[in-house]
This record gives C-alpha cells, structure tokens and sequence, in this order.
C-alpha cells in the first residue's frame, strides 16, 4: 500500500504526459460538453429548488481541487519541488479560489477577475499543461490538475447561463489591475527566492510550453507577456462587444 501511495502521489522521472493526445484531450472535451449541457439545462438549473446547494458543492470542488496540490506537497516529503518553491503566487490557483467565492457569493467584482484570468491566462495552460510532463493518467497530479483548471471554467459558466453574469469594460480594468498586483508580487518573490519562477517571468520552463517561444530578456519577455495578455483580454471581451452591438442595431 505505501508503494502505490508513493508512486500514486509521486512524480515520474520519465515524461508521461504529452500534449495533443487522448490524455490531453479527454478533459478538455469533457469541460467543454458540461458547459453545453449547463447552457441548455440553464432554465432548468435556475429554478431547481436545491440550486443553491448545487453551487456550494460546486465551491467545495473548486478549493478542494486547489488546495490539495499543496496537501500533496506537505504529505509527499520527498517530492521535488516542495511547497516552499510552489507558493501561492499564480494566475490558475487564484482564479480557481476567486470562483470558489463567486459562486456562493455571486459577487461581480470576483466574477470580472476570474473571467478575463480565466480566459486570457489559465488558458495556456489548458494548450500546453506543462505540469503534468512527468505525472501522467496514473498518479494523483494528473486528475487534480485537470479538475482545478477545468471546474474553474464550468464555474464561469454556469455564473453567465444560470445567473446571467456577464463582463464589462470596467470588468477588464479591474481584472488588470488585480493581475498587476499579483505580478509583482510574483517578481518580488523570484528575486528573493533562489529558483523560483512564479508566473513563469524569471525564465521559460523546462518542459515544453507556449513560453518557449519568448525570448530569455526579462524586460523583452515581459514586454511581449503583457502584450498577449492584452489581446487576450480583448479577444475574451469581444463576444459581449458584438453581442451589445447587435442589441443596439436591433432597437434602433
């Protein structure tokens, strides 16, 4: 039992994982169909009488599914990187607490921050789950890595079908701001910690990732990682853009 324990819970020497296959896929897809169904059950799901409940559920989800990366951590002594090198500092682990508290709470300024992070960062990561290189379908990190990247966009659209929950301009500035905070923080910590790379700003990671194509100048790096976060925030906006407009056009 101990053996399966420590190899269940533990990390591969060998890659295990590899983009672009059944095990890279099959998550995605599975997300992907629980948002149509919640998109076609929203009525359904709006005027169930335990529809509260449903959300704490949903609550409980998303921080078990964060915070069990780091329990992990602590209860895997061996493992390498500990839990001193994996601090709190990241886009996928906030926006997955944010949505936590959005769906009990449905408090707006929660819902304007997991949604642009969402789907202007915790994306990437989704494409490339560079993660999971060395842990693959058989232990422990690969399921918590796909739960908590994967329930943070279900909570995100359950809030737009169910509740009706929508961005707005201000929305993007808000969630900007609060990324630039949590950037430089994560730069304050790469510089006092030997190693770290939260944000993935001190350097490209080791394992293959959409990152690899930026350049190893941090001002250059930088420069070009606020840029695609930019467009990305326009391009996650963009839908409720055209969505207002056509309404406008409508009434006119």
């Amino acid at each position: 039992m101990k053996a399966f324990l420590t190899y269940f819970f533990g990390a591969g020497t060998e890659p295990e994982f590899a983009i672009f296959t059944f095990a890279h896929f099959a998550p995605i897809l599975l997300m992907i169909g629980l948002i149509l169904v919640i998109a076609k059950k929203k009525d359904w799901l709006r005027s169930f009488r335990h529809e509260e409940v449903l959300r704490w559920i949903m609550a409980f989800v998303l921080i078990v599914s964060d915070m069990s990366y780091y329990w992990r951590l602590v209860g895997s002594p061996w493992l390498q990187p500990g839990p001193v090198e994996n601090l709190p500092i990241g886009v996928c682990g906030w926006a997955v607490i944010f949505c936590s508290f959005l769906v009990v709470t449905k408090k707006q300024t929660l819902f304007d921050i997991a949604y642009f992070w969402l789907l202007s960062g915790s994306v990437f990561a989704l494409l490339t789950p560079t993660p999971l290189t060395y842990t693959g379908p058989t232990r422990f990190r690969y399921y918590q890595f796909w739960l908590e990247h994967t329930m943070g966009y279900i909570a995100i659209f359950y809030m737009i079908f169910v509740h009706g929950m929508r961005p707005t301009v201000r929305s993007a500035f808000k969630s900007l701001a609060a990324l630039l905070v949590i950037a430089a923080i994560a730069y304050w910590v790469n510089t006092m910690i030997p190693g770290a790379n939260y944000l993935y700003l001190a350097r490209p990671e080791s394992a293959p990732s959409v990152l690899d194509i930026l350049p190893p100048n941090f001002a250059l790096r930088t420069t070009i990682i606020v840029l695609v976060i930019l467009l990305m925030f326009f391009l996650a906006y963009l839908p409720w853009h055209l969505k207002d407009r056509r309404e406008a056009q409508a009434k006119q």
